[in-house]
């Protein structure tokens, strides 16, 4: 060989080393390209020396009861995961935080007892998902497959589940397949909404048949369609103490309203009766003050003391302004006459005085035959029974004393006339 050819040499036996140490494969392991299959090898731990580029790692009936985060985190374009029938725990939180690009994983046959939010959560590209035969496995969170939009198959067969969340499942966009059967399911009313899912849901339920209720004992092994039928008869029908205390409390809310507004109501109605009675009783106080001034009941009228005059009230001379005009009253039936004072007397301008013309009886012996006397004999006579009658009115509201110028009414008595 020639000297200058060494340096070749040298590159290709470095290349060969390297090469040899990159297809490097686990004590009792078979590697093929991009693969390394482990199955049944009764390993009680992960293997070391994986190749870096591995993408199908196969791990299948062992007794591997640990994942290591940090080992699997190298395997950055691990795809396909398979670890069924193992000893795994629940502790794999986080644990495949390294393997986002995970699309087929297998925990099937072990021991999880719980899969939490941050079991899956970096698993942004899994597609398909199973984690039955764990029969310890009894409880799955709500959004445990939250950020797994691209889980298409789901299964966890023969679990120890008694109850799963609608949301958990309905949230998945993508799923096509759901494994249910030879589980724990607890058919009661909280159960229901996950029932009326699957009857209205298009995913594919495999071996729907033994997909039954283990609990209550009058339902056990009875099938989801039937187990709708009686959950929907006996919890959409049948009342818990929760709801009678939201039927009391709306009941109490009712009634409360109801009283307020007839209350209101009420008031409403007292208030505009006063209002109205008010202005009827201040009408019905105008009506009789105006009735109520003189009131005269029909009779003869008192005779006028000796002399003429009235309390020292000379009797007014025939052609003064207060005698008697030419015309004539007829004495007719009785007839009620308002007599106004101007601004002489002030019980005259404050109040209206009702008259009954027939106070006064003209007959009186002596008087001239024929039409029964002139009509000034009949005013001078009228007069001092007015004007007494004044008086006697003026006595009787004391509370209110009234001064009457007799005049002054006899002058407003005469023109009516």
């Amino acid at each position: 060989m020639s000297p200058s050819s060494s340096p070749w040499s040298l590159s290709l036996v470095f290349l060969l080393g390297v090469a040899s140490q990159g297809i490097s494969c686990p004590s009792r392991c078979s590697c093929q390209y991009l693969e390394v299959n482990c199955t049944g090898q009764q390993l009680q731990e992960f293997p070391v020396d994986i190749p870096l580029d591995t993408r199908q790692l196969i791990l299948a009936a062992n007794n591997v009861s640990y994942l290591p985060a940090v080992e699997l985190s190298f395997l950055a374009d691990l795809v396909y995961l398979d670890c069924r029938k193992n000893l795994l725990g629940d502790d794999l939180d986080f644990t495949f935080i390294g393997v986002a690009r995970l699309v087929y994983l297998d925990l099937s046959f072990n021991n999880l007892t719980q899969v939490t939010f941050s079991t899956f959560s970096h698993l942004l590209s899994l597609v398909v998902l199973k984690i039955s035969d764990n029969p310890n496995l009894v409880a799955i969170e709500k959004d445990a497959f939250a950020n797994n939009t691209w889980l298409r198959h789901l299964d966890v067969s023969r679990t120890g589940l008694t109850f799963l969340d609608t949301s958990t499942v309905r949230d998945l966009p993508n799923l096509r397949l759901l494994g249910l059967r030879d589980n724990l399911w607890h058919c009661n009313c909280s159960f229901l909404d996950f029932i009326t899912w699957m009857m209205e849901s298009d995913v594919h339920f495999p071996d729907a048949d033994n997909i039954t209720c283990y609990t209550p004992a009058e339902l056990r092994a009875l099938r989801m369609p039937a187990a709708e039928a009686q959950l929907h008869f006996s919890c959409l029908t049948q009342l818990h103490k929760q709801d009678y205390v939201f039927l009391g409390l709306v009941g109490f809310c009712i009634f409360l309203a109801g009283t307020m507004a007839a209350w209101l109501a009420g008031v409403c109605a007292v208030i505009y009766e006063a209002h109205t009675s008010k202005g009827e009783e201040e009408e019905e106080e105008e009506e009789e003050e105006d009735t109520s001034w003189g009131q005269i009941a029909p009779g003869r009228a008192p005779a006028p003391p000796a002399g003429g005059a009235v309390r020292g009230r000379p009797r007014p001379r025939p052609g003064s302004p207060l005698s008697p005009a030419p015309s004539r009253c007829a004495p007719a039936a009785p007839r009620r006459v308002r007599v106004s004072a101007g601004r002489g007397a002030r019980g005259c301008a404050r109040g209206r005085l009702v008259l009954m013309e027939n106070a006064v009886d003209t007959s009186q012996p002596g008087e001239a035959a024929g039409e029964g006397g002139s009509r000034a004999s009949r005013l001078g006579r009228a007069r001092p029974a007015f004007v007494a009658l004044l008086a006697r009115r003026a006595e009787f509201t004391s509370a209110n004393p009234v001064r009457i110028h007799a005049w002054g009414c006899a002058r407003s008595l005469n023109a009516l006339c």
